[in-house]
């Protein structure tokens, strides 16, 4: 794993901290690469039933390094041979590398929750909206940087933007990159809620959700994601589907049994 992103797993929870304090956790070729190396190791690993994502030092991240502007070029507009794993290539997939940096903890099957201080500019927010729940400190600074610069949120933003905060204030931010508290943000919905300790208020909430039903975490979130992408029909099937799939589930009576009996739940 790269020394980019720092990994650590215990009780369920698996702690990701962006590791680049020098920078501010500015993102480079080799930071989008293990910020989706470290994702896609935790996709299928049982030991993880919620991810922390925050930033090491000063701030959470404050966007693209400005050396990584050339890596971003396909091999035609950079004049010559492109990385092998160049920002701007998707290997036949959906995504291409930046994008993968934010869309990975979509992805993941378990609840994500970003713990957001300092600097969360540019490329930093979209990798925050990858998470499923935001924390924020309320004197952090986010925005929308890409204007700043002549260029466009591409990594998934304009898709998970709107979804968030409403088409017409997504336009806004991303038209003037204007700059947001950490309060201000909890109130376009940007952020979920504001904590002066994101972290440990991270960690406190992952600590709940591991006495939740993985199970049924795994299913809110499956559903959740794909609400508004299909056919009402198909979401209603759906969610009929799994609500069959877990009623009389063993760890769905796990979890009444436990609060009846008023003990803590043993899930497997």
């Amino acid at each position: 794993m790269s020394d980019r992103v720092l990994i650590d797993v215990e009780n369920g929870i698996a702690d990701v901290r962006l590791n680049r304090p020098d920078k501010l956790n500015a993102l480079d070729v080799a930071m989008f690469q293990g910020i989706v190396a470290a994702g896609e190791s935790l996709k299928d690993d049982p030991a993880v039933r919620v991810v922390v994502l925050s930033g090491q030092g000063r701030g959470f991240c404050a966007g693209l390094d400005f050396s990584s502007f050339q890596a971003m070029a396909t091999p035609e507009t950079a004049g010559g041979e492109a990385p092998a794993m160049a920002i701007g290539q998707t290997n036949g997939g959906i995504t291409h590398l930046g994008q993968q940096a934010a869309w990975v903890w979509q992805e993941m099957g378990v609840p994500v929750i970003a713990a957001l201080h300092g600097a969360v500019l540019g490329g930093g927010l979209q990798i925050a909206l990858g998470a499923d729940v935001r924390l924020v400190a309320p004197d952090a600074k986010l925005a929308v940087l890409e204007a700043r610069w002549g260029l466009i949120p591409d990594m998934t933003g304009t898709v998970i933007l709107p979804r968030l905060v409403g088409i017409d204030v997504a336009k806004d931010l991303t038209f003037t990159g204007r700059m947001v508290s950490g309060t201000e943000a909890v109130a376009l919905g940007l952020a979920t809620r504001l904590a002066d300790d994101p972290h440990g208020a991270a960690m406190d909430l992952a600590a709940e959700l591991v006495t939740k039903s993985p199970e049924a975490l795994r299913e809110g979130k499956r559903l959740l994601n794909l609400s508004g992408t299909r056919s009402l029909a198909d979401q209603l099937r759906d969610e009929r589907a799994a609500m069959a799939s877990l009623i009389g589930s063993p760890n769905q009576v796990e979890a009444t049994t436990a609060f009846f009996e008023k003990r803590e739940p043993r899930f497997h």
